[in-house]
C-alpha cells in the first residue's frame, strides 16, 4: 500500500507535537491580532501600512521557486514586508497581515486543510519569535507609536530578528516534515541554499521600511526588482522543464526519470517501501510510422501517453524514454499491485485509435523491474526492466517481469555462456530421440533429434536457457553444427544396422543465414552416402515471417537437394497463407499449446481441425506435438491429424534406448478401430 501523505494526528509523534502546538499557539496569537488591530487607531499608520500590506500579500502569491534539487514551495519574497510590518507597527499587524496572505496563496493552489492551518501558525510563531527579540532589545512599536526611524545602530537588532524568524520557521517546518526523515535531516536538507535565499530576501526589509516611513507612495518600485528576480526564476524553470521533458507528449524525458528514480531510490531506502518501474513499448510502431508517416505515428503517441497517464495513479510518474518507448514509477507497491497496474495499461489500449477515418489496434509489451528485489540503482532497474521489456515482446506474453534466467547479460547467463563454449570443445553436448508415428496405421514417419546437456555441476541444462544463448552470442552455427554431425552419425550407424530412420534436428534463423547449412548438409550426405529425404530441418513458423530474399534462397538450396522441411510450432506466429503456399515445406506441426486443449471438457477443436485442413490444402501431412494422453491422440485422429509425437508415444531417449524401441516398434502398425495406441 502506498505510504499516506502525513501520519496520523491522533497519534503521538514529532509531527503531531508540532503541528498542535504550532496550530494552537499560531492562532491564538492571529485571535488576539484581530483584536488589538481592531481596537487600535491606524490614523498614525496611515496609507504606509495599507500599501506595505497589500504588496506583502501580492509578493506571498508569487513564490521564489528555485527548479529540481530545492525546495518546491520556494522561498517567499514576501518576508521582507513582513519583517518591515513588524520593524514599524509590531508584531499584530505582522500576524494579522501574514495570516491573510498566507491563507490567499494556500487556497488557491488548494492545499489541505491540515496544510492550511500550520502554515498560518508557523509563520505567526516565527513572527512572534522575532518580537522576542525587539522586545528585549527595547523595540516596542505599534500602530499608535510606529518606529520613527532607523540608523546604522538598528541592524545588530534587526538580524537578530532575521535570525529568530528563520530558525523558528526552519525548525517548526522540519518538525512537521519529520515523518519523512530524521528531523536533522530535513532541517539541513538543501541549507545552504535556503539559507542563502531567505537571508538575501529579509536583507530588503530596512529599505522597506526607509521608504514607508517617508516615501510610501513609491514602495510599488521595489516590485520592479522583486518581480524581475521572479520573472528570471520563472524562465529557469521554463528552461528545465524544456530540458525535462518531451516535446511531442509533455511527458518527462529518460534524463528526468533517472532523476525520479534516484529520488524514489532515497525514499525507500528511507520509509522501506518497494516500488515497481515499467518500461512500455508500442508493438509494431514502427510499421506505422513507416506506412502512414510520422505525423500520423505523433498523434497516436500523443494518444497513447494520454491512455498511460489515466491508467495509472497520480503519485506514479509516466515518462517518454524516446520513440514508441514509456516508462513508469509505481511508488510505494509491491510486486502484485505493480502487475494490476501493468495490466491496467493494457487495458487501456482495448479500444482502438480512431485516426482521419482510420483505426489502429495498438498493442504494448511491459517489462517490469521491482527495488529492491531485482537491481540496487536507477540505471540497474531501468536496464532489467528493459530486458523484462525484451521478453514480453518476444514470448509476446504481453507483460513479464524480469527473470535473471532470461537475461542474457546477466553475469549467471555469461558463465553460462562461457561453459557452453566449453562443452562444445569437449564434446559434452548428447542428442536424444523422440519418435513421431503414423495416426493411419502406426508406422514410424521418423524422430526428432533433441539436444541435451548434462552440466558436472549444474545438472541438466534445459535448451530453453541455453539455446536463446547460443543464437544471441554468435556460436549458435557451431551449435547446429554439432547437432547435424551427431544426427548424421546416428543415421549412419542405424542404416548399418539395417534400421532405415529418418531424423529432424532444429534449426534457427541465424542457420539460415549465408550458404553455411546447405554446405554443411550436403557434406555430411556425401561421407556417410546417406540419401537427402533422411534429414529433416524443422524451422519455427516465427523463422519464415521474416521474409528475405537470403533466407528463401537457403530454403529452395536445402529443398532442391533433397532435404525436407517441416514447420514447428505452427500457430503460434503470423504467416500469410500467400506465404505458406510458397514454402517447400513437407510436413506442418501443430503447436502443443493447441493440442493440450483437446484435454479440456467440452473443448472445441476448431483451430486444431483448420490447421489439418490447411496442410491437407497444401499437399503435406499435420503432425501434432506434445501428445501427452490418450485423450488427445484419438481427439487428433479423429480429426484426421496424420501423425503425432510426444510422451504419450515415447519420451526422447538416448542413441541406445531409442535404438532398442525402434527394433520393437517399427513396422507394426495399430488396428483401425483400436482406442489402444499400440504398436
Amino acid at each position: 500500500m502506498p505510504k499516506p501523505q502525513r501520519p496520523s494526528l491522533r497519534q503521538w509523534s514529532l509531527f503531531s507535537a508540532c503541528w498542535y502546538a504550532t496550530v494552537i499557539v499560531g492562532w491564538l496569537l492571529l485571535a488576539v491580532a484581530c483584536a488589538m488591530v481592531a481596537t487600535s487607531s491606524l490614523r498614525m499608520a496611515g496609507p504606509s501600512l495599507v500599501m506595505t500590506a497589500l504588496l506583502l500579500v501580492l509578493l506571498e502569491l508569487l513564490p521564489l521557486v528555485q527548479g529540481r534539487g530545492h525546495d518546491p514551495q520556494g522561498v517567499v519574497m514576501s518576508t521582507a514586508f513582513v519583517c518591515a510590518m513588524l520593524f514599524l507597527w509590531g508584531i499584530w499587524p505582522a500576524v494579522l497581515v501574514v495570516s491573510i496572505a498566507a491563507l490567499a496563496s494556500d487556497l488557491r493552489v488548494g492545499k489541505s486543510a491540515w496544510k492550511v492551518l500550520f502554515n498560518v501558525g508557523q509563520y505567526n510563531l516565527s513572527v512572534a519569535a522575532g518580537a522576542l527579540v525587539m522586545f528585549f532589545t527595547a523595540e516596542h512599536p505599534s500602530l499608535e507609536h510606529p518606529l520613527e526611524r532607523i540608523s546604522g545602530n538598528d541592524l545588530a537588532w534587526m538580524v537578530g530578528v532575521w535570525l529568530a524568524y528563520f530558525v523558528v520557521n526552519d525548525a517548526l517546518v522540519s518538525g512537521v516534515l519529520a515523518w519523512t526523515d530524521s528531523f536533522s535531516a530535513v532541517l539541513f536538507e538543501d541549507f545552504r541554499h535556503y539559507t542563502a535565499m531567505t537571508f538575501a530576501v529579509l536583507a530588503l526589509s530596512p529599505l522597506v521600511v526607509v521608504m514607508a516611513q517617508n516615501m510610501w507612495i513609491l514602495l510599488p518600485l521595489l516590485l520592479i526588482p522583486l518581480l524581475l528576480v521572479y520573472q528570471t526564476a520563472q524562465m529557469s524553470l521554463e528552461k528545465e522543464h524544456q530540458a525535462g521533458h518531451d516535446s511531442l507528449t509533455g511527458l518527462p524525458n529518460r534524463t528526468n526519470l533517472l532523476q525520479s528514480l534516484n529520488e524514489a531510490l532515497t525514499r525507500a531506502g528511507r520509509d522501506g517501501n518497494p516500488f515497481g518501474l515499467l518500461v512500455i513499448d508500442l508493438d509494431h510502431f514502427k510499421e506505422v510510422n513507416d506506412t502512414l508517416g510520422h505525423p500520423v505515428g505523433d498523434r497516436i503517441l500523443v494518444n497513447f501517453a494520454e491512455r498511460l497517464t489515466a491508467s495509472v495513479r497520480p503519485e506514479d510518474q509516466v515518462s517518454r524514454l524516446g520513440g514508441d518507448e514509456f516508462a513508469v514509477i509505481v511508488s510505494a507497491a509491491d510486486s502484485v499491485n505493480v502487475q494490476a497496474l501493468a495490466g491496467r495499461v493494457r487495458e487501456s489500449l482495448a479500444s482502438p485509435i480512431a485516426l482521419d477515418g482510420m483505426i489502429f489496434d495498438i498493442e504494448a509489451s511491459i517489462g517490469i523491474a521491482m527495488y529492491p528485489e531485482h537491481g540496487p540503482g536507477a540505471d540497474d532497474l531501468l536496464r532489467l526492466a528493459d530486458v523484462a521489456m525484451y521478453d514480453a515482446k518476444e514470448t509476446r506474453s504481453g507483460v513479464a517481469t524480469y527473470d535473471p534466467n532470461r537475461d542474457r547479460n546477466s553475469t549467471d547467463r555469461l558463465r553460462l555462456l562461457g561453459e557452453l563454449r566449453q562443452a562444445l570443445n569437449d564434446h559434452m553436448l548428447t542428442l536424444h530421440y523422440q519418435p513421431k508415428v503414423s495416426m493411419i496405421d502406426g508406422t514410424l514417419m521418423g524422430v526428432e533429434a533433441m539436444i541435451r546437456w548434462e552440466h558436472p555441476e549444474r545438472g541438466f541444462v534445459a535448451p530453453d536457457e541455453f539455446i536463446p544463448l547460443a543464437e544471441r552470442s554468435g556460436i549458435m552455427p557451431e551449435l547446429t553444427e554439432r547437432v547435424v554431425t551427431l544426427a548424421f552419425r546416428q543415421m549412419a550407424a542405424w542404416r548399418t544396422a539395417g534400421l532405415d530412420v529418418n531424423v529432424a534436428v532444429n534449426v534457427s534463423v541465424t542457420d539460415l543465414v549465408g550458404g553455411r547449412l546447405a554446405a554443411l548438409v550436403a557434406a555430411k550426405l556425401h561421407e556417410h552416402a546417406l540419401p537427402a529425404g533422411t534429414l529433416q530441418l524443422e524451422i519455427t513458423e516465427r523463422i519464415i515471417e521474416k521474409e528475405t530474399d537470403q533466407l528463401n534462397v537457403v530454403l529452395a538450396d536445402l529443398a532442391a537437394m533433397g532435404v525436407t522441411l517441416s514447420l514447428d510450432d505452427f500457430g503460434t506466429g503470423y504467416s500469410s497463407l500467400l506465404r505458406l503456399q510458397s514454402l517447400p515445406v513437407d510436413e506442418i506441426k501443430i503447436d502443443r499449446a493447441f493440442v493440450s486443449r483437446l484435454s479440456e471438457v467440452d473443448a472445441e477443436p476448431g483451430i486444431v481441425k483448420a490447421v489439418i485442413d490447411l496442410a491437407h490444402a497444401l499437399g503435406v501431412p499435420a503432425i501434432g506435438e506434445g501428445v501427452e494422453n490418450e485423450q488427445e491422440w484419438t481427439r487428433l485422429r479423429a480429426l484426421g491429424c496424420d501423425g503425432g509425437q510426444g510422451w504419450h508415444i515415447a519420451a526422447p531417449m538416448p542413441a541406445p534406448e531409442a535404438t532398442e524401441w525402434i527394433r520393437n516398434h517399427l513396422g507394426v502398425s495399430t488396428s483401425a478401430g483400436s482406442k489402444q495406441l499400440t504398436f
